[in-house]
């Protein structure tokens, strides 16, 4: 749920090339009275034979058969391709009618969507977790239907904590520092992976950024990334852990997520933040493992990170009604879970959400719905974000390299930030 993204960032190895044919032509309206959309979606499968293109030909062929007079045209991209496709059919002027990508805000920011209200119908609204409807909102409006969601939890090797004399996870910075220190003296590879490098630089910064009481925003939605708390974070991180050499030989800001979570299938990472598709990955290479809340300062984080990826739709074409019965149909209920149940996400419905607390069958992915209460998520709303996502790719890794400077690092990008989010308020 940068993705990956994982969403976008949660795919795991979304390498996977376009799976589907490009359509040139829009949604339109064919000589026989029918309506077609067309539909662009990211690719959540590592290879072809668990593509999300069969998911969806399967769902938008199901939905035909229901409603005779829409056709839906899908077209499948892999997540390093999918959002640059969706940004040039926009700007040619050929959006497409839907989009399932990682972002909606600059395309709302610029009046190009139709907002959740003149789609959905009131159930399939209603039925939306109120937090992550929130989280699809530019300027007190939704825009952004969250399609799938993940939260983060700490994962850890049971074998080597057993090994370590370890006796349970870790709940705190001091917690988690000691038994890094044992895993290392154990001879762990790398005791806590730490990946700050580009890949999901933003997602591992703002895990610890909550767990210090910090994060990318105040509660007015204005950057404080230069905040106290952060600072205290990445100052912890350098001396306690990267300082410590316990996070392994390689420098946490050229460390991507995918090789740590590699490391950690591997039999090689004793700790590390992972998110639900870590599971498939970890149970692959045979990894006896336990999940656990983030730790927190003094004791478990209060909150842990949320990823959401976004459906919108484009006023482009005028289908909206054509549009809203279509979402209404991707959302329900069984949909919902079917998808997320394949790629093992979490659903973004309340209806969904409760069928899967319910389902003994998806037990696995209960620790990280219980989460989803207490997730915050990336400003996602602001058009500046990608912007700043990009800074704090670039930049972040240095404050824990030694001699490192958190305070003077993160008050660049705060002044960057601040500088982009002031040029899009003069653009609008």
């Amino acid at each position: 749920m940068q993705r990956r993204r994982f969403l976008g960032m949660t795919a795991a190895g979304a390498a996977t090339t376009a799976l589907a044919p490009v359509l040139t032509g829009c949604g339109t309206d064919t000589p026989g009275g029918d309506t077609r959309l067309k539909f662009v979606a990211a690719d959540y499968g590592d290879k072809e034979a668990n593509s999300s293109k069969k998911y969806w030909e399967s769902l938008a062929r199901e939905f035909e058969k229901q409603h005779g007079k829409i056709k839906i045209d899908v077209e499948v991209y892999s997540w390093t391709e999918v959002d640059k496709r969706v940004a040039d059919m926009v700007a040619k002027g050929k959006a497409p009618d839907i989009a399932q990508i990682g972002a909606y805000a600059d395309f709302a920011a610029a009046g190009k969507l139709y907002s959740a209200e003149q789609m959905l119908s009131i159930p399939t609204q209603a039925d939306i977790i109120a937090s992550l409807a929130k989280a699809g909102e530019v300027h007190r409006v939704q825009y952004g239907l969250p399609f799938v969601s993940s939260t983060r939890l700490l994962f850890f090797n049971k074998k080597l904590f057993a090994k370590a004399g370890i006796a349970k996870a870790p709940e705190s910075w001091d917690e988690l520092q000691a038994a890094a220190k044992k895993l290392k003296a154990l001879g762990v590879k790398i005791p806590f992976g730490l990946p700050l490098g580009p890949e999901e630089a933003p997602a591992e910064t703002m895990m610890w950024m909550l767990s210090a009481g910090g994060g990318y925003t105040d509660q007015n939605g204005s950057y404080l990334i230069d905040s106290p708390e952060n600072v205290k974070a990445f100052t912890w991180l350098r001396d306690e852990l990267v300082g410590q050499g316990l996070t392994g030989p390689g420098d946490p800001g050229r460390t991507n997520r995918q090789d740590v979570f590699d490391a950690f299938c591997k039999g090689e990472v004793g700790m590390l933040n992972g998110h639900p598709t870590l599971m498939q990955q970890a149970k692959a290479g045979r990894i006896e493992f336990d999940m656990a809340p983030l730790p927190g300062v003094k004791g478990p984080s209060k909150s842990t990170m949320g990823v959401a990826d976004w459906m919108m739709a484009f006023k482009k074409n005028g289908h909206r009604d054509e549009i809203g019965t279509f979402l209404d149909f991707v959302f329900s209920k069984d949909n919902v879970l079917s998808f997320t149940t394949q790629y093992k996400l979490l659903p973004v419905t309340t209806s969904a959400a409760e069928a899967m607390q319910e389902s003994r069958a998806n037990s696995d992915l209960w620790q990280f719905l219980k989460q989803l209460q207490v997730a915050e998520f990336y400003p996602a709303s602001k058009t500046s974000w990608a912007s700043v996502s990009k800074t704090v790719k670039e930049k972040i890794g240095a404050t824990v390299k030694k001699g490192g400077d958190p305070a003077a690092v993160l008050g660049e990008i705060q002044r960057e930030a601040n500088a982009t989010e002031l040029a899009d308020r003069t653009d609008r």
